[in-house]
């Protein structure tokens, strides 16, 4: 067995490629709408790219936004009622500021089409976290938005462009392990147990489907397409959300794909693809795979492993400025058909698990 460590820019990272940290155009001045956990993981991978600029910051309160200004370093920050306690949602206030130029949304899923709306609305170029929206509904109306107005719109599935996965992608591309015939892949972890966690509250979008399915998702999606036909069952808290869940893909060339996410235990966290020539299998979270593992045939194994500046999100966000940067309103890499599409999945995948929304009701659309 050999093994082959990729250190930065790797020379076969061909599908993406990406730039390195360094400048590639004019600067971006970005803001931030939320300041939990995710937002400041990603916040601090967007301060390693020396073409981004962080201009401002919104909270719905005034410690938390005045905190995570300082701590990144932001121009401004922004929160509900403002000084006078009577301006308008903090995230209202940064779609105002003329020195944003594009936004990254971190809230909870509920508010993602409203926020994202408001971004629109106001001229800025928009990386919504993931899910993109609630439903399809919600994701078709922003989409429309987006490119009515001509501005970049992208759901933050950083997990499509970090090295492990775009090398995954080239070696299935290259013919190695033959055709494909099933996926498995599997991510979660045991969340903490309390119904006001945006999390596991209805009110938020919270479950595992919306929460991480995309990730194993990608594995599918990525190697076999869209699939002809899913199969969706789940186990449901008290407060009706999917603690656990399980895709069954399933398309017309007779290949398959089992998917499983879960917020109520422990797992390997593992994508397998097998070929008719082979297998390959993920080293590490699925999410940001740190390695893979490639067997053609019974004994021909190797491994190759990846690095990667900061906690990975770099790849997205260099996506993000590459394509603004350039005028475009849309990354080919994770393009807006594609997130509509798995909106659509998983509207047809909550319906059969009985999982339902607040939003799934709107009619303002």
């Amino acid at each position: 067995m050999s093994i082959q460590r990729f250190v930065g820019r790797p020379d076969w990272y061909t599908t993406f490629n990406p730039e390195t940290l360094a400048t590639t155009g004019t600067a971006l001045r970005w803001g931030v709408v939320a300041t939990g956990n995710i937002a400041a993981t990603v916040t601090a991978d967007l301060a390693l790219l020396e073409d981004a600029v962080l201009q401002a910051v919104s909270s719905r309160r005034a410690g938390t936004a005045a905190e995570f200004a300082e701590s990144f370093g932001f121009a401004s920050h922004y929160y509900d009622g403002g000084p006078d306690g009577t301006s308008p949602a903090g995230y209202l206030q940064l779609m105002a500021d003329p020195a944003v130029d594009v936004v990254y949304i971190a809230t909870p899923h509920a508010a993602h089409y409203d926020i994202a709306k408001a971004a629109l609305d106001a001229g800025k170029h928009v990386l919504c976290e993931k899910a993109l929206t609630i439903t399809a509904a919600e994701a078709r109306a922003l989409i429309a938005l987006a490119r009515e107005r001509k501005l970049f719109l992208m759901e933050a599935v950083w997990a499509r462009f970090v090295p492990g996965f775009q090398r995954a992608l080239e070696i299935l591309e290259s013919g190695e392990i033959g055709q494909v015939k099933w996926v498995r892949a599997d991510l979660g972890f045991p969340a903490p147990q309390d119904d006001s966690a945006r999390i596991w509250a209805p009110a938020d979008g919270g479950g595992a489907l919306l929460d991480i399915s995309v990730y194993p998702l990608l594995w599918a999606w990525g190697t076999l397409g869209r699939p002809d036909s899913v199969a969706a069952t789940a186990e449901l808290t008290a407060l009706g959300v999917d603690s656990q869940n399980t895709l069954t893909l399933s398309y017309a060339n007779g290949a398959q794909a089992q998917l499983i996410s879960y917020l109520s235990s422990h797992g390997p966290r593992v994508a397998s693809v097998s070929g008719t020539e082979g297998y390959l299998e993920t080293i590490g979270s699925v999410n940001n795979p740190t390695g893979l593992r490639i067997c053609a045939g019974w004994d021909n194994e190797r491994v190759e492993m990846f690095e990667h500046p900061g906690s990975g999100y770099t790849y997205q966000l260099r996506e993000v400025t590459r394509c603004i940067q350039g005028g475009l309103t849309e990354s080919a890499t994770m393009g807006l058909d594609d997130s509509l599409a798995i909106m659509e999945l998983f509207d047809d995948a909550r319906r059969q698990m009985g999982v339902s929304y607040a939003n799934d009701s709107r009619t303002d659309l």
